[in-house]
């Protein structure tokens, strides 16, 4: 479905003025490789997700699928025959963007254990991205910061806006950033997609020079209507004149 057919199913009653990410270049985060994880379920609902996404100004996509030990056991393997499957796709519907794949790993033990045992997926030549609990802070996030920097990998912490038990400390976050660890905000989180509090600590992190990374995080099309209004914000527009990003790099 085109991108002006699905923003009309939110906006149905005036014309939408697309917002314009071209100067992003690069979204490094979503899901839209299908049947793998929570993102989209078919190769038709990649296809739309990354017309609409192309639409919005990107010119290339590192989609990353979860890899979480007890619920998306994905492997590179798996990962990139999808991702053959979604560019072979792209091509024959004539939609002109880029497509890569790294992954979003899930901080358990078993990622713990697999740093320097198997290669890593990467965003660019050394970056991995990684999420942690949304319920409980995690123990061992140190440990895992530490042996991929030992292993020579730059950390990506996923979203750092939506973990609600570091808001009231967000000394932690600092603590992270002299770790050396890139944050990655969600941009939808700017205009309060996901919770208020989530908007409000991603435009404090704004503030204080601590984003390297913007993603879609996209899983479906409902996350247009948020791209819409996120593209928009002032803290966005804040943000793309930092000087901070490295989307455009990658």
């Amino acid at each position: 479905m085109a991108l002006g057919n699905l923003f009309k199913r939110f906006f149905p009653d005036k014309p939408t003025k697309l917002a314009d990410y071209s100067r992003l270049v690069v979204d490094m985060h979503s899901h839209l490789l299908p049947g793998i994880d929570d993102g989209a379920a078919t190769i038709d609902d990649s296809i739309a997700l990354a017309s609409s996404l192309q639409q919005l100004g990107y010119k290339k996509l590192i989609t990353t699928p979860h890899i979480m030990s007890d619920a998306y056991r994905n492997t590179p393997a798996i990962i990139r025959d999808k991702l053959n499957i979604v560019r072979e796709a792209l091509v024959k519907n004539e939609i002109d963007i880029e497509i890569d794949a790294a992954a979003e790993y899930y901080l358990d033990h078993e990622f713990i254990e697999s740093i320097g045992k198997e290669p890593l997926l990467t965003i660019g030549n050394n970056m991995v991205l990684f999420e942690v609990s949304y319920i409980n802070a995690p123990e061992n996030i140190k440990e895992a910061i530490f042996r991929l920097q030992t292993e020579g990998y730059k950390p990506i912490l996923a979203h750092p806006e939506r973990y609600p038990f570091w808001y009231n400390s967000f000394d932690t976050y600092s603590e992270l950033k002299d770790k050396g660890v890139l944050f990655q905000l969600n941009i939808n989180s700017l205009s309060g997609y996901y919770s208020n509090a989530a908007k409000r600590v991603a435009e404090k992190m704004i503030d204080m020079g601590m984003i390297e990374l913007l993603g879609t995080d996209i899983h479906h099309t409902r996350h247009l209507s948020g791209l819409q209004k996120s593209g928009n914000e002032k803290s966005f527009e804040k943000l793309l004149q930092s000087g901070n990003l490295l989307n455009a790099s990658l």
